[in-house]
C-alpha cells in the first residue's frame, strides 16, 4: 500500500485533517500548560499556522482548487512559444 501524500492537486484527506487537529492541539497546550512567555505565544502561534494551513487546504479541496497542480507548466511553455516568436520578429 503507497501512502499518498497529495490527491488531485491538493493535500490528502488525512493530512489535511491531520494538520488541523495537531494545530488545534498545539494551541490548547500552549494556552493550558505553557506559561505565558515569549515560549509560550510562539507556541501559540505554531499551532495557528498549523492548523489555518489546514483549513486553507481543507477550504481549496472544498472550492476545487489545485494549490500543487502542475498545470502551470503547460501554461509557462506556451508563454515561452510566444515571446521567441515575438523576437524573431
Amino acid at each position: 500500500m503507497k501512502i499518498r501524500l497529495f490527491e488531485d492537486g491538493n493535500f490528502a484527506r488525512w493530512i489535511r485533517t491531520s494538520l488541523l487537529a495537531v494545530g488545534i492541539l498545539i494551541m490548547v497546550v500552549a494556552y493550558e500548560y505553557v506559561p505565558p512567555a515569549p515560549f509560550g505565544g510562539f507556541l501559540l502561534l505554531l499551532g495557528f499556522g498549523i492548523a489555518a494551513i489546514g483549513g486553507y487546504a481543507s477550504r481549496a479541496h472544498l472550492l476545487k482548487i489545485k494549490p500543487f497542480d502542475n498545470s502551470y507548466e503547460k501554461a509557462r511553455k506556451t508563454y515561452g512559444a510566444r515571446g521567441e516568436e515575438q523576437d524573431k520578429t
